[in-house]
């Protein structure tokens, strides 16, 4: 299953890292993020919650960069 999330993100360096955060959090099979269009497109592992992991994603990030945001 794949979703495209709106985030918001200041520099394309911020946004390389909130995309290996979301890359690197259980359950996403993969994901891609663009920081001129601040859309994040995440591909999820069968069988899992998107809802849950997409949490957990954004947990993930917020460790990173307070200000990052994923609008779930």
């Amino acid at each position: 299953m794949k979703k495209t999330y709106k985030v918001e993100v200041d520099c394309a360096a911020c946004a390389e890292e909130m995309q290996e955060a979301i890359k690197n959090t259980a359950g996403v099979k993969d994901c891609a993020l663009s920081f001129m269009t601040l859309k994040c497109k995440v591909e999820f592992e069968e069988g899992v919650d998107p809802d849950e992991v997409m949490k957990q994603a954004r947990a993930n990030v917020k460790k990173i960069e307070d200000d990052m945001e994923i609008y779930l």
